[in-house]
């Protein structure tokens, strides 16, 4: 018998594995154009990207071949960025290419060290500043000759409290000098001068994740959003451990996603997050959150950054995920929430409890987002945010007289009239100032908070803390954020009979048995998601 020469074979395996990778971005590619009216996967180019790897047709080429292994379907071209103006030429043969390639494409504009230095942020700028505001006017016009559809980068704001600053808002609050200065500077340095150098265009303003501070640094998420065409929301998350990045759940990206989506309403588009501070599974418990939050695209920041780093490792497990996330987008698109009012206010400050709704958001609790506190709500959490309401207390009341279990901060109830938090119906949280410190509490510490808020929705939730619940129109949505397998049980008042829909990541596992109207997960295991349809 002749024997196979060991070059040959070796050649062999490596064409069959290159066609198979090729199949598989094809299919990707392919499948992503299908779904991209349900859900778009977008990155950006920053303008460093592209002086460093668009301002060559070769390099034009690997980002594309890039984007279509990934699922990419729509390329944000960046022309402004930390002082540094991408130049024409290159901006337009990329957009040109990216077309001809069949990718939708968009522009940006990062507003960062644009000119005179705010006195808070690094990089940010004094907006009262008039040759500041002119920089900002010419940077969008020479963007909007370029693109129909432009969106701002999170540092459209300032907190500078410089001389001329202090003079001009006279005796306004600071927060209520920055909104309206922002509020100005946009209409009139961004939307009035693009649209009048191209009428088409259409500008979006992304909001960051820090949203317990949106007013204090000029961020008027009411106004803003009822000026600009359409909002998109930061829902990076990161590792909680991380030194430099971390110190924000997971929850916070669907929370804040959420909320947003209640101000904005179809002008919410997509969500937005990085790599930075993040390892494979906390990179893709983003994308989850963002998808469970009813975001009509995600957008992977950012081309450079992905491709160093953890970069790599988080995009090659990401693309494993981005069938199973069309899946969940499916599920939950349009679907109503059923669960916890959560009000926040807009504008309304949170004193010692910053991000708490996304703490009380891991223990279990399937919050319902809004942005108003009301009455006919089945059962409510309310922290220190509610004050904003001047009906607070009335509507307090109310609630908790018609039986309406009521979870408060122990900052909100130092706030109220004692007669109003001794009812039944109210409990308070102990919070402390710390909502981080809402981590710690066991399962057994968790059960009467959850069975007394759940109980005006029919039914019963045990798990360990870090294990978030989500209803959505005729889904139960289980995600486990702990590092080992967990047990939990579902019970509803009725007769359910569920079926398993989906289950990220791929090789997650999520054993459960359904006997009349109680689910009981025998486990599921560590940083996994299941999506059970009833």
């Amino acid at each position: 018998m002749k024997r196979a020469n060991p070059a040959t074979c070796l050649a062999a395996i490596i064409c069959i594995s290159c066609v198979t990778s090729s199949a598989r971005a094809e299919s990707l590619w392919d499948l992503a154009h299908q779904s991209k009216d349900l859900l778009r996967i977008s990155t950006l180019f920053t303008a460093q990207d592209v002086r460093g790897h668009l301002s060559t047709d070769r390099g034009i080429d690997e980002a594309i071949d890039w984007c279509q292994k990934t699922g990419v379907t729509h390329a944000f071209i960046e022309s402004f960025r930390d002082g540094y103006m991408a130049e024409r030429p290159a901006l337009e043969h990329a957009r040109a290419r990216f077309r001809a390639a069949g990718f939708d494409v968009s522009g940006c504009v990062t507003p960062t060290k644009i000119g005179k230095d705010s006195t808070g942020w690094t990089s940010i700028a004094c907006y009262t500043d008039e040759p500041t505001q002119k920089h900002v006017q010419e940077i969008f016009e020479y963007t909007a000759s370029m693109f129909d559809e432009i969106m701002i980068d999170d540092f459209w704001f300032t907190d500078c409290q410089c001389g001329e600053c202090q003079k001009a808002r006279g005796d306004k609050s600071w927060p209520q000098y920055h909104c309206d200065l922002m509020t100005r500077v946009s209409r009139e340095r961004v939307l009035k001068p693009a649209n009048a150098v191209n009428p088409n265009v259409k500008i979006i303003i992304k909001y960051p994740q820090w949203y317990d501070q949106f007013h204090n640094r000029g961020y008027e998420v009411v106004q803003e959003t009822a000026d600009f065409d359409r909002i998109w929301v930061g829902t990076e998350t990161r590792d909680y451990a991380d030194k430099r990045w971390g110190g924000d759940v997971q929850y916070k990206g669907y929370y804040l996603m959420r909320w947003l989506g209640v101000v904005g309403g179809a002008k919410c588009g997509g969500g937005w997050f990085d790599p930075f501070g993040t390892h494979q599974a906390t990179y893709v418990e983003q994308a989850r959150q963002t998808v469970l939050a009813d975001a009509k695209e995600m957008l992977l920041f950012c081309y450079g950054a992905l491709l160093q780093g953890t970069g790599p490792a988080n995009v090659e497990k990401l693309r494993t995920e981005i069938t199973g996330l069309f899946s969940l987008a499916k599920l939950v698109r349009n679907q109503p929430l059923r669960g916890i009012a959560a009000p926040k206010p807009p504008n309304s400050d949170a004193f010692n409890e910053q991000y708490v709704y996304d703490f009380v958001g891991m223990l279990g609790l399937p919050l319902v987002p809004t942005n108003e506190v009301r009455t006919d709500v089945k059962a409510a959490f309310l922290p220190v945010h509610a004050l904003k309401d001047p009906q607070l207390r009335d509507k307090l009341g109310t609630m908790v007289s018609a039986g309406t279990p009521v979870l408060i901060t122990d900052g909100l109830a130092a706030k109220l009239p004692p007669a109003l938090t001794d009812n039944k119906n109210l409990l308070v949280l102990k919070v402390s100032g710390k909502p981080n410190s809402l981590l710690d509490l066991t399962r057994e510490q968790l059960r009467p908070i959850r069975d007394k808020l759940l109980a005006p929705l029919g039914i019963r939730f045990d798990a360990p803390n870090k294990v978030a619940l989500y209803l959505i129109g005729n889904c139960v949505i289980v995600e486990n954020f702990n590092d080992e397998a967990v047990t939990a049980t579902l019970e509803f008042k009725q007769p359910v009979k569920a079926t398993k829909s989906l289950v990220l990541p791929v090789d997650g596992q999520a054993d459960f048995s359904c006997t009349a109207g109680k689910i009981e997960f025998t486990k599921i295991t560590a940083r996994t998601l299941v999506a059970l349809t009833y």
